[in-house]
């Protein structure tokens, strides 16, 4: 933010390329570059027009206060801008601000990958899914199971396979993500990220909020439509291929498809904010589906603490009383599905992760102790450097994220985040 006597009735500014688009009665504005998006009123975006055509404050504010009768705080809208990073030069003065963060794969550009928002793309992957769906089910070999993950006698390769296997595809999920949005023109940015306890790799699509709607569900549900491709491209041959004992093609195929198959389910855990919940909260029209769910249980949770106490007095005041009436019944309906699944998720964490983490712990410093063989020395190192490290890394992303969340009040939509997927042999 400038000091604030710098800014002068005759000042100009010269915006960056920003983008925006109407959404309801507001006006999503923002940079592709950085990602940063804000939701404005009508009166701000036309404020934001007038300071980019080049525009004195003082005859923005005249035009405002001429069109709605009221006075606006043009000054305190500028700083904003300012703390937005919309501002390039200042009086003609550069402004410095931050330089945008580097996105995945920078030489990847929109026309490399305009395909993929093609309108023919989902109805030639839904027959592509019934095709291998009905080759399945009508073949001659048994439906998919469990055995067919243990495709080799050996269970190192199988166990190793199936690891290196897992990390591909959920590497190609990003990727899906990704290059839907960089066809829509986001830059968009692979890296992880904490959902709760687990750490999980996900794409950053902040900046899709200013496409179109068909473009952003395509960027949001693309990961999964690259899980079905996977899938249903190993079961088609698979299917047709005779029966074989354990090594074989087919049951290779089929356990690929069963891994790639295995990663969707996850994606329905919309309390951790995974693809399905991006496209919950863009049908749904909510800003922050997850944030005003989470205030909102607060909120329940406090006023059933007043009541407990019998405090006398208002209870709390409830946080969804200022949002629309339809995105207020989808807020309080998520809440309740966000309240459990964290106690579920809470539960599993106490209950068998963190179990299972200290009886690795314990065993891996034994195996560290006096007198055990090199390859039980080498077994615990090994344990110890891969929890340590994943715990690490947690709170690093973790840490990161809470910088970056604080750094921005002035953002009120989530960053959408989807395709988030924890590393797999870690859960």
């Amino acid at each position: 933010m400038p000091p604030a006597t710098t800014l002068t009735p005759g000042s100009t500014l010269r915006l960056h390329r920003l983008t925006t688009r109407q959404d309801g009665d507001e006006w999503l504005v923002g940079r592709l570059d950085t990602g940063e998006v804000v939701a404005l009123p009508a009166t701000g975006e036309k404020a934001l027009r007038l300071l980019g055509q080049g525009r004195t404050l003082a005859e923005t504010e005249r035009a405002l206060t001429a069109g709605t009768g009221r006075r606006p705080d043009l000054t305190g809208f500028v700083h904003t801008l300012f703390d937005l990073g919309f501002v390039r030069e200042l009086d003609g003065r550069p402004v410095r601000t931050p330089a945008p963060p580097r996105p995945t794969l920078p030489r990847l550009r929109p026309r490399h990958v305009r395909w993929v928002l093609s309108p023919a793309l989902p109805p030639l992957l839904a027959a592509l899914t019934a095709a291998a769906a009905a080759a399945v089910l009508l073949g001659p070999r048994p439906l998919p199971g469990y055995r067919d993950l243990l495709w080799s006698p050996h269970g190192s390769l199988v166990l190793g396979s199936a690891l290196l296997v897992s990390w591909l595809l959920v590497l190609l999920h990003e990727a899906g993500h990704l290059a839907a949005a960089r066809a829509a023109g986001v830059p968009a940015r692979i890296g992880f990220g904490t959902r709760l306890h687990l750490l999980v790799l996900q794409t950053d699509l902040s900046g899709i909020e200013l496409a179109p709607r068909r473009h952003r569900l395509t960027a949001y549900l693309a990961g999964i439509g690259v899980n079905l491709t996977v899938a249903a491209t190993a079961l088609l041959p698979a299917a047709l291929l005779p029966a074989d004992p354990a090594g074989g093609p087919a049951r290779a195929l089929t356990a690929l498809a069963l891994l790639s198959l295995l990663q969707i389910p996850f994606q329905a855990m919309v309390f951790l904010r995974t693809d399905l919940y991006f496209v919950l909260q863009d049908l749904a029209h909510c800003r922050d589906l997850h944030g005003d769910g989470a205030a909102y249980a607060r909120h329940l949770a406090g006023r059933t603490a007043h009541r407990l106490r019998r405090r006398t007095g208002p209870s709390p005041a409830d946080p969804s009383r200022g949002l629309p009436a339809g995105e207020r019944r989808v807020v309080r309906a998520y809440s309740a599905v966000l309240a459990l699944g964290c106690v579920l998720a809470l539960a599993g964490l106490l209950g068998v992760t963190l179990p299972a983490d200290l009886a690795l712990l314990a065993h891996a410093a034994a195996g560290l102790g006096p007198g055990r063989p090199l390859t039980t020395r080498l077994d615990a190192v090994v344990v110890l450097l891969v929890l340590g490290g994943t715990q690490v890394l947690w709170l690093l992303t973790r840490r990161r994220e809470r910088r970056r969340s604080r750094g921005n009040p002035a953002r009120r939509r989530s960053r959408p985040r989807p395709g988030s997927q924890p590393p797999p042999g870690r859960t």
